[in-house]
């Protein structure tokens, strides 16, 4: 375990938040490894923002396309290091994007996380995955059940009535059937979609 809360992965910079998640996904690349692109992302603790400022000194912010609220967890268990960061990442001419399962409503008890996110980040990208409840359980294994299914969606369609650039994304093993539904389900929402690859390896996520 590290604490490597700052890592490249092609033209974005990542910020690795925390290793917390309240779903225990089929297909997470935390099932196969520790690691991506080299860098070990089982942190020791999480992150406080003069260690994230500290960090992020030490790359050229500019250079990158994005930089991206992940985490080997779910981010928005930070959402006070957000709330912190965003503007600082803002300050400095960035785009930001924040990866996140949308559970972020039930995990921090309140329906205005997209409305906060909207002044802090650019662009959203939620993990769908099924289209319905029951397939969701099965491939997310959420500690909330199917009431996360709910969740996300209800934070897709804030994200989107906030104004934030909203991208429903699937992973591609889950088939082509049922990702046609996905796709039907998120432009009903007003997002757009996409489809990626499981990951295996070190593949841009």
């Amino acid at each position: 375990m590290t604490n490597n809360y700052v890592y490249e992965l092609g033209n974005n910079l990542y910020i690795n938040l925390t290793n917390r998640c309240p779903n225990s996904c089929e297909f997470c690349v935390r099932n196969i490894k520790k690691e991506i692109n080299g860098n070990d992302l089982w942190l020791l603790k999480e992150p406080t923002m003069q260690e994230l400022e500290e960090d992020l000194s030490m790359y050229p912010l500019s250079k990158y396309e994005e930089i991206v609220f992940c985490g080997y967890g779910e981010p928005t268990y930070c959402l006070s290091m957000i709330s912190q960061a965003g503007p600082f990442l803002k300050r400095k001419g960035a785009r930001v994007r924040l990866n996140t399962n949308g559970l972020g409503n039930l995990i921090n008890k309140r329906n205005d996380v997209p409305e906060l996110l909207s002044k802090y980040v650019d662009c959203v990208s939620v993990s769908m995955n099924a289209s319905d409840p029951e397939v969701y359980q099965e491939i997310c294994r959420s500690r909330y059940g199917q009431d996360a299914f709910y969740a996300m969606l209800d934070f897709l369609k804030g994200c989107v009535n906030a104004g934030i650039d909203t991208t429903a994304t699937v992973v591609d093993f889950i088939g082509e059937e049922e990702i046609e539904k996905c796709r039907e389900l998120a432009l009903s929402c007003g997002a757009k979609f996409r489809v990626r690859p499981t990951i295996y390896d070190d593949t841009e996520y």
